[in-house]
C-alpha cells in the first residue's frame, strides 16, 4: 500500500550544502520524497511511501534518512498533531459544528495533549473517536499512518523523559 507522511529534521551546522543533502536522499532511498529545504537549518521531506504497514514505511523512511544525514535530529513527523480546523477538514464539517461536536461529546472526546486559546490533538486518538461514532468515513490509510506517526513522535519525546521522573509519576498519571 502508499503511505504518505512527513518527516521534518533539524539539521547539524555541518550539513548545509543543499544539493549534497538531496544528492545522498536520493542514493539512500529517498527518492519518493519530496525535500523542503525553505528554513535555514531545516528539512522537510513530504514521502509517498509503498510498504505492507503504515508503520513499516513511516521506519523504513526513518532509516533511509539517518542513512543520508546521519547528524539530522528529527523534529517531528505528521500527519500527528491536529488543531480543530485540521478536523473539521478531515470530516467535511464545518470548524463550529465541530467544536460543538467535541463540546457535547465532552466526556468521550479525546483530551487535548495542548490546551489553550487553541487545543491540540493526536490525529490517531481523535480517528479512532470518530470511527467509533460511526457517523464519519475515514480513510483507513490516513488512521494507520497517523498512529504511526504519533509513535514515533510520542518515543522521540519519551526519551526525555528521566528515569527518576518516570518512576515518580508510575501511576499518578491516567492513561
Amino acid at each position: 500500500m502508499e503511505y504518505q507522511f512527513t518527516l521534518k529534521y533539524q539539521l547539524a551546522g555541518a550539513d548545509c550544502e543543499h544539493n549534497a543533502i538531496v544528492e545522498r536522499l536520493g542514493e539512500a532511498g529517498c527518492d519518493d520524497a519530496l525535500i523542503g529545504l525553505g528554513q535555514p537549518g531545516r528539512i522537510a521531506l513530504e514521502f509517498t511511501r509503498n510498504a505492507p504497514s503504515a508503520e513499516a514505511a513511516v521506519i523504513s523512511a526513518l532509516a533511509d534518512v539517518k542513512q543520508a544525514i546521519p547528524t539530522a535530529k528529527l523534529v517531528e513527523a505528521t500527519p500527528d498533531l491536529v488543531g480543530i480546523t485540521d478536523v473539521a477538514d478531515l470530516v467535511g464539517v464545518s470548524r463550529q459544528y465541530m467544536r460543538k461536536l467535541i463540546m457535547s461529546n465532552a466526556m468521550s472526546f479525546p483530551a487535548p495533549v495542548h490546551e489553550a486559546m487553541g487545543a491540540v490533538w493526536h490525529l490517531a486518538n481523535v480517528v479512532d473517536w470518530l470511527t467509533a461514532k460511526g457517523s464519519y468515513s475515514i480513510d483507513a490509510k490516513l488512521a494507520d499512518t497517523a498512529m504511526a506517526t504519533m509513535q514515533v513522535n510520542l518515543a522521540k519525546e519519551a526519551k526525555q523523559v528521566q528515569p527518576r521522573t518516570q518512576q515518580a509519576l508510575q501511576g499518578l498519571i491516567a492513561l
